[in-house]
């Protein structure tokens, strides 16, 4: 065995009669770490020396040399702008650099002039395919349409799109009190929308019967008692004075009838009822369907003045009038009912003698079906004899077939 010894030796060639093997390097042993040290301090002069060249070049007005990101040069050897895998300039594609012998269909030699003048204006396009289609916009000179919506500005009057005015509801399509401000908290809000309950009703210290400031002699009073403290709701709606307490008090002249009772119970038309001038009406919201039509409430004392004094007179006529059209409908419904069974009598009748005679025919002809109108007994079709014209039970004009004995109803003018 060979003794090692350093620094290593060269292995010799070893030659055979068969094979020959021809001696390998050995790899050399990785650097120490005071040879890094000294290369990577060398690396941090180099460049700190190019960094202060390259200061005093810009100082003096030389332009700079153009490198990459790290640090590389152009040279023979070295591409800033290559295949690659960098990006070709865009002089190398354009128009202007196609060369003449390029056989290319999609250009011409008119197009090959306007490519030319394209590149001295600098106006140059792609030669892609898919930017031949494509539109470029100035956004500045466009104008909002808004996607076709109605906005503020085609109708400025418009309170469902905007408030009117500056404010916190302005451009949120809802009014300015709508709103809570941002100033204020919701405790202060809160305060405020009762105070706007209670001066939009009239009631609480906002009600003008109980100012000191009006006049005593033109303060309203209670109709009945004389009190300050009516109702300025039924007062502005109906022209009544009447205070809360006097409204449960008498309710057969202050309780409210809606649209129905009014024209059921006291005959009144719809257009009397829609007038506001004749009988002034309280719109509510309908309690059985929030999409229905608002009730119509009317004053009860207010409908009795029209309805016995105006229209029928008295209750007495009213309540004539109210039996005669009782009566009317009444007789109406019943001579409709007699004609309904006056038609059943006539079909009835009609079915039975269709019977009647196809039994008759088939007990002499062999069963065979007859039809309406044939001779009863058989022998060919029958011809009705009819016999004269008589007023039965009923009142009805009726004649009688002699042979056959059927009915027939016969009108006179």
């Amino acid at each position: 065995m060979e003794r090692p010894s350093t620094p290593p030796r060269q292995a010799s060639a070893v030659t055979s009669s068969r094979t020959s093997s021809v001696a390998r390097p050995r790899p050399a042993s990785p650097p120490t770490p005071q040879v890094t040290r000294r290369i990577e301090e060398s690396r941090l002069r180099a460049k700190a020396l190019r960094d202060q060249r390259e200061a005093e070049e810009r100082s003096a007005g030389v332009p700079p040399v153009p490198r990459t990101d790290s640090g590389f040069v152009a040279t023979d050897d070295i591409q800033l702008a290559g295949p690659a895998g960098r990006k070709r300039p865009y002089t190398s594609i354009s128009r202007a650099q196609v060369p003449p012998t390029n056989r290319d269909a999609r250009t011409s030699p008119a197009n090959d002039g306007a490519a030319a003048q394209a590149a001295a204006t600098g106006d140059l396009r792609p030669l892609s395919r898919k930017f031949t289609k494509y539109v470029d916009y100035n956004f500045s000179a466009m104008t909002d349409t808004k996607g076709g919506f109605l906005s503020v500005e085609d109708d400025p009057w418009s309170k469902s799109m905007s408030a009117g005015g500056p404010g916190p509801g302005a451009g949120t399509g809802q009014p300015e009190g709508d709103q809570k401000p941002a100033h204020m908290t919701a405790a202060e809000w809160e305060r405020l929308q009762l105070i706007r309950n209670l001066q939009r009703n009239k009631s609480g210290p906002y009600e003008p019967g109980l100012s000191v400031l009006a006049d005593e002699k033109t303060r309203k009073k209670c109709r009945e008692c004389g009190n300050l403290e009516i109702d300025f709701v039924w007062e502005e709606v109906f022209g009544c004075a009447v205070c809360g307490g006097c409204k449960e008090k008498y309710p057969e002249k202050y309780s409210l009838l809606t649209k129905t009772e009014a024209r059921e119970d006291y005959l009144l038309t719809e257009p009397e009822l829609k007038d506001p001038e004749l009988l002034p009406h309280l719109s509510k919201p309908n309690p059985h369907k929030s999409h229905w039509h608002d009730m119509m409430l009317f004053l009860r004392y207010q409908v009795e003045e029209y309805a016995f004094g105006q229209k029928w007179g008295s209750a007495e006529a009213l309540d004539a009038e109210f039996e005669r059209r009782e009566t009317d409908k009444k007789r109406r419904k019943e001579a409709k009912f007699k004609e309904k069974l006056l038609d059943l009598k006539r079909k009835t009748r009609t079915e039975t003698f269709r019977r009647n005679t196809g039994k008759a025919d088939g007990g002499m002809g062999g069963g065979k079906a007859t039809k309406f109108g044939d001779t009863v007994g058989g022998g060919g079709k029958h011809v009705h004899e009819w016999g004269r014209t008589v007023e039965n039970a009923e009142g009805l004009t009726v004649k009688t077939c002699l042979s056959c004995s059927m009915e027939v109803e016969e009108l006179e003018f």
